[in-house]
């Protein structure tokens, strides 16, 4: 190599030392900066029936095409402005999130108005209206008509005139609302518009028997009770039915759920999930499960009539069965649809018919299938994306329901999040892993990257970060538990830091993944900036590691999850750069659980803890996750005793700090408070804060007076 090559060489390594200067401020952490996030494609997606993409920049909407570079600006905010202007209608600050209905027509809302926006006329109209204070929006897909709640009732606007749904003066019984069965089974809301729009279901959902729990609202001179609905685990929960309002006749019909000729199951089906429209319309699909959630049947219903048609099939388990997706009807079939199922220990994808006829399992193997996407346009293949061959990654692969033959798409290591296109041959692949913040692109239904949309950018090019390490401990049944390292910026491995052990532990979470940062985030990134190792181990009872692993912690919650982390623990005090006596906690909400499990039952091996929205008492939890995972406190005592944290206050040790929301109905605050009588009773000393106002979570601005408050206590006593 020449002399001046080495000169060279030796510069540009100089020069990207020193701007590796900049260190993550609080505010960084707090995600204050919007710099620091990876750069992306605004609302990439496909035009429907064509092989071009839009997204936006710049407040512009732009257009590319698949099989051939350059770009177009249809639309753009100043000439949407203009319209509205002369229409008198209120302009936009920033391209509103925007649903196509065709390749030249795209809805969006603002406020409480539904505007239709033509590209090829060059037109904006308002199509819909509705009342101000209404809540749980959902639009059809016809993009005219739109259901929304307020209060407890349900309704309808067409035209920008109101038809009532309901009218009910019970506010113990409500209509269409997102929070039925407290969220659980994958529901994300309470209405569902038929196909052609013509019949809208809904949940009816009757808490009238159900206890109120009294949360303080302070916002008044004289404190007000907030009720909320909060059956806890063993109680009273509520009755959901589900109804069908007919537009044409203004009629509500509901489906007999409760139907003598269902089979008997030898329980009531307490839990109605994952409602589902066949493609014509003509009938309803509901999972039913019973109260102890480990029995399921996917029952069909005739939607003009309300009538039971037919039990497809049954799924049981020993533990329970979670279903969590609808039925997924192949393109051009509407008879035949995939289900998914953990029933061979592995969520995979299952062919039916209509009929309930097994007609193949799709894919099989000790992986899971984390989404399934879409069916090519002939309906005979399948894409999805998966865990195959790593637990951490998420690769796009595609099924011949055919041939059975399952082939990857996608090949770069990594987490990808893929759109296709209408016709299945064409990919949006927007994907990340450990050395790549986000890159987008076009590739074809075989995985040639056909177009670089978005090239790779590390907005934290800047910082010095220390280094991330991912890696695997086995645990005493041999399983390999993952796990996620952050050592301090400027790293001396002669010296000893403290350490931080970021946990969650509990079912559907997955904190380290083959993503960018490791799925750690800034704020465990900014700890280590300050000197902390900083640690994360996925134990046993989190997911995407097969049914075995997640229901290893059933009717024992705290058991498994603790042994797991505690090899974490261990390993971390056997590392010669950790300082075995300075090692904190911090966990939220199942976390929170976790981190003062590990906090008591191992006195004198944690300095420093901080925890918010904790779990003491699972028979304080709710009905439809607390049952689930720990059957009622009648039917299994032991294990509600082994898991209240009440029982080991008196061997408090170290410092603890517990943090929580005055209105929290996730983790209701008699957890907390419960916890602090009796370190009161015990003699112990801990600390406290609650934050006014806020929910399950401390958001917005607030978040980083949380932030700065956990790092103060760690810094003061660790």
């Amino acid at each position: 190599m020449s002399r001046f090559l080495l000169l060279l060489l030796a510069y540009l390594l100089s020069f990207t030392a020193f701007s590796q200067t900049k260190l993550l401020t609080i505010e960084d952490a707090s995600y204050m900066n919007p710099k620091l996030t990876a750069a992306t494609l605004s609302q990439l997606q496909w035009l429907p029936g064509t092989d071009k993409f839009v997204y936006i920049a710049k407040n512009r909407l732009v257009q590319g095409f698949a099989e051939k570079a350059g770009r177009d600006t249809l639309v753009r905010l100043s000439d949407m402005n203009e319209i509205l202007k002369y229409n008198r209608q209120d302009t936009l600050k920033r391209f509103p999130a925007i649903t196509f209905l065709t390749a030249d027509a795209f809805y969006y809302t603002n406020g409480n108005k539904l505007f239709l926006c033509d590209i090829m006329k060059n037109s904006i109209t308002v199509e819909n209206s509705w009342d101000e204070k209404a809540e749980n929006t959902d639009i059809d897909q016809s993009g005219k008509l739109v259901s929304y709640t307020r209060a407890n009732n349900l309704y309808i606007s067409r035209n920008g005139k109101e038809i009532a749904v309901s009218d009910e003066k019970n506010p113990g019984i409500v209509y269409g609302s997102s929070r039925v069965h407290r969220n659980e089974f994958g529901i994300e809301k309470g209405t569902f518009w038929s196909p052609d729009g013509q019949n809208l279901a809904f949940y009816r959902m009757d808490e009238t028997m159900v206890t109120d729990y009294p949360l303080v609202d302070i916002t008044q001179r004289i404190a007000t009770v907030n009720p909320t609905k909060y059956p806890m685990a063993g109680m009273t929960s509520h009755k959901v039915s589900v109804g069908v309002f007919n537009i044409r006749n203004g009629k509500t019909i509901y489906l007999q759920t409760d139907s003598s000729e269902i089979p008997d199951p030898g329980s009531r089906m307490e839990y109605l999930t994952n409602i589902t429209w066949e493609p014509d319309g003509r009938f309803i699909y509901i999972a039913a499960l019973n109260r102890d959630q480990n029995f399921m049947q996917l029952n069909k219903f005739d939607a003009a009539t309300g009538k039971f048609i037919k039990t497809l099939f049954e799924e049981k388990n020993d533990t329970y069965v979670e279903p969590l997706q609808g039925l997924k009807f192949l393109t051009g079939h509407p008879d035949k649809f995939i289900w998914e199922s953990r029933r061979d220990g592995f969520n995979h994808l299952y062919l039916y018919d209509t009929d309930g006829n097994l007609i193949k399992q799709v894919t099989r193997g000790d992986w899971e299938v984390t989404e399934f996407l879409k069916s090519d346009v002939a309906g005979s293949k399948v894409f999805f994306i998966c865990n195959k061959g790593n637990p951490l990654d998420r690769q796009l692969y595609l099924a011949d329901l055919k041939t059975g033959n399952i082939s990857p798409v996608t090949s770069v290591s990594g987490t990808h999040s893929t759109k296709i296109s209408d016709d299945g041959r064409f990919i949006l692949d927007n994907y990340s892993n450990t050395e790549i913040a986000r890159q987008i692109e076009l590739l074809d239904a075989t995985g040639n990257s056909l177009q670089t949309l978005l090239q790779n950018d590390n907005p934290l090019k800047d910082y010095k970060l220390g280094g991330m390490t991912i890696f695997s401990l086995k645990n005493e049944d041999n399983t390999g538990l993952y796990c996620r390292l952050i050592k301090p910026a400027d790293f001396d491995q002669t010296k000893k830091y403290p350490a931080i052990v970021y946990v969650y532990g509990g079912p559907h979470s997955q904190l380290i993944t083959n993503s960018w940062l490791g799925g750690a985030g800034l704020f465990l990134n900014y700890l280590a900036d300050l000197g902390y190792v900083v640690f994360t181990l996925d134990n046993r009872g989190t997911a995407n590691r097969g049914r075995a692993f997640e229901q290893a912690i059933f009717r024992n919650l705290g058991l498994n999850e603790l042994t797991d982390q505690m090899i974490g623990v261990n390993y971390l005090k056997k590392q010669t750069f950790v300082d075995s006596t300075r090692i904190g906690i911090n966990g939220w909400s199942y976390g929170g659980f976790m981190t003062i499990s590990m906090f008591l039952k191992h006195p004198g091996e944690f300095k420093a803890t901080v925890c918010g929205g904790p779990v003491i008492d699972w028979k304080y939890y709710e009905v439809m996750y607390g049952e689930r995972y720990m059957d009622t406190p009648e039917n299994n005592p032991d294990g509600y005793k082994n898991a209240c944290l009440l029982n080991n206050v008196k061997d408090l040790t170290g410092k603890l700090l517990i943090i929580h929301d005055d209105q929290d109905g996730t983790v209701v605050p008699q957890n907390s408070l419960t916890f602090l009588k009796k370190c009161v009773d015990e003699g112990k000393q801990v600390d406290f804060f609650i934050y006014p106002g806020h929910e399950h979570n401390v958001r917005g601005k607030d978040r980083l007076h949380l932030n700065q408050k956990m790092v103060q206590y760690f810094q003061e006593n660790l």
